[in-house]
C-alpha cells in the first residue's frame, strides 16, 4: 500500500515538473509557430488565378504566376516572379527572374538575376550575384554586387545605383547617382525566411517528441490505453473529441461571464491548451501504432516517431495534410478523454476493493452454539438412543 502511494507520488511529481518545463518551452515556441507555413517540394507554384497571403518556399523551382498579397521568401534552384507581390521578395537561388510586379523591396543572393522588360520593383533592389541584367523599372535605389551588371534599353532606376564589378549598357537609365564600390557585398547579408521557418518546424517537432517521450515513459500503460481506444473505438473517439473541443470552450466562456469564475476560466484555458497539445501528440501516436500493429509491428517508441514525423510531413501538404492532422487530433483528444474516464473508474473500483469490510458479530445464539459444540458437528457423531 505504501509502495503504491510512493510510486504515484513520484509519478505525479514528475508530471508536474514536465508540465512546467513544457509550458516554459512553449512560451518560446509560440512566436516561432506564429510564422507563415513553409511549403516544400520539387516545384512550388502559385497559379495564375490563385491569391495567397504570403509564401515561404523551399524547393527545386518556385514560380509565382498569381498574386501574393504579402511577402515571398524562397530558397530554391530557380525562383520566378511572373505575377504580383504586394510585399518584399527575399530569395536565395541559382537564378532569380522578376517578370511581374513587386511592390516592396527585392533582396537576392543568386547566380544570376534578371529584371525583364515591363517588370517593376516598387522599392529597392539589393543583390549579390554572378551577373545581373536590368531591363525593367526600379523605383528606388539599386545596390548590385556582381561581376557584370547590364542595363537594357528599357531599364529605369528612379534612385541611385551603387555597383561592384563591371557596368555595361544604358547608364542613362539611372535617374540618381552612379557609384562604383569594389567592397559592395561584404556588408550586405540577406535573411531567408524559409530557413527560419524550417528551423521553427524542426524546433516544434523536437518539442513534440520530448513531450511524447515523457508521456510514454511516465505513463506507459495509460498511453497504450489511449492507443487501444483509437484502434478499437475510432468512431466513438472522434465523436467524443468533437464534443470536448466544443464543450470545454463553452464551459470556460460561461465561467468567464461570472466575476468569481474568471480565475478558474483563465487556469482552465491554460490546462485546455495543454490538453490540446497532448491530444495532438496522442492522436498521431495512436494512429501510427494502429497502422504499425496492422503490419505486425508492436513498438510504442517507433509509433511515436513515425506518428510525429509523419504528421509534420503531412502538414506540408495543402488542405489534405491539414484535414488529416485535424482528424488525428480529434481521435487523440477523444481517446485521451475516454482513457481518463476508464482510468478513474478502475481506480475507484480498486480503492473500493481495498477498503476493509465492517466486522459482524456472530450473535449470542451462534456464540453459545460454538462454545457447546466447538467442532461444529451438532452431535452427529454422538450416540443416539433411538438408533439402538
Amino acid at each position: 500500500m505504501e509502495r503504491g502511494t510512493s510510486g504515484r507520488s513520484r509519478r505525479s511529481t514528475a508530471f508536474v515538473l514536465l508540465i512546467v518545463i513544457l509550458l516554459t518551452c512553449s512560451a518560446f515556441a509560440a512566436p516561432v509557430a506564429a510564422q507563415s507555413e513553409t511549403h516544400t517540394g520539387g516545384t512550388i507554384t502559385v497559379g495564375p488565378d490563385e491569391t495567397v497571403s504570403s509564401l515561404n518556399a523551399f524547393g527545386g523551382t518556385v514560380v509565382v504566376e498569381g498574386t501574393v498579397t504579402g511577402d515571398v521568401s524562397a530558397a530554391a534552384g530557380d525562383v520566378r516572379i511572373d505575377g504580383d507581390v504586394g510585399g518584399d521578395v527575399e530569395a536565395g537561388a541559382g537564378s532569380v527572374t522578376i517578370a511581374g510586379d513587386v511592390d516592396g523591396d527585392v533582396n537576392a543572393a543568386t547566380g544570376g538575376l534578371e529584371l525583364t522588360e515591363g517588370a517593376t520593383i516598387g522599392g529597392s533592389l539589393a543583390t549579390g550575384a554572378g551577373s545581373v541584367a536590368i531591363d525593367g523599372t526600379i523605383e528606388g535605389d539599386a545596390e548590385v554586387a556582381a561581376e557584370t551588371t547590364t542595363l537594357g534599353g528599357e531599364a529605369a532606376i528612379g534612385g541611385d545605383l551603387r555597383y561592384g564589378g563591371n557596368l555595361e549598357g544604358n547608364t542613362d537609365a539611372v535617374a540618381g547617382e552612379i557609384e562604383h564600390d569594389s567592397t559592395l557585398g561584404s556588408e550586405w547579408v540577406p535573411t531567408f525566411e524559409p530557413i527560419g521557418s524550417l528551423l521553427a518546424s524542426a524546433y516544434i517537432l523536437a518539442l513534440n517528441l520530448l513531450l511524447g517521450a515523457a508521456l510514454l515513459a511516465i505513463f506507459p500503460r495509460f498511453s497504450d490505453s489511449v492507443a487501444n481506444q483509437v484502434s478499437q473505438k475510432p468512431v466513438r473517439s472522434g465523436l467524443v473529441g468533437i464534443g470536448v473541443l466544443i464543450g470545454i470552450p463553452l464551459l470556460l466562456v460561461a465561467l468567464a461571464i461570472t466575476i468569481v469564475g474568471i480565475p478558474f476560466s483563465l487556469v482552465g484555458g491554460l490546462l485546455f491548451a495543454l490538453i490540446i497539445w497532448v491530444g495532438i501528440i496522442y492522436g498521431r501516436f495512436a494512429v501510427a501504432a494502429w497502422l504499425l500493429s496492422a503490419g505486425g509491428i508492436d513498438n510504442r517508441w517507433l509509433a511515436l516517431v513515425v506518428g510525429l514525423v509523419g504528421g509534420a510531413l503531412l502538414a506540408q501538404i495543402p488542405w489534405i495534410g491539414g484535414l488529416l492532422n485535424f482528424l488525428f487530433f480529434l481521435l487523440g483528444l477523444g481517446a485521451l478523454t475516454l482513457a481518463l474516464v476508464q482510468h478513474r473508474r478502475t481506480t475507484r473500483k480498486q480503492r473500493h476493493e481495498r477498503e476493509p469490510r465492517p466486522y459482524s458479530h456472530p450473535g449470542p445464539q451462534r456464540d453459545q452454539q460454538s462454545r457447546s459444540d466447538p467442532d461444529g458437528r451438532n452431535g452427529l457423531d454422538q450416540d443416539d438412543p433411538t438408533t439402538d
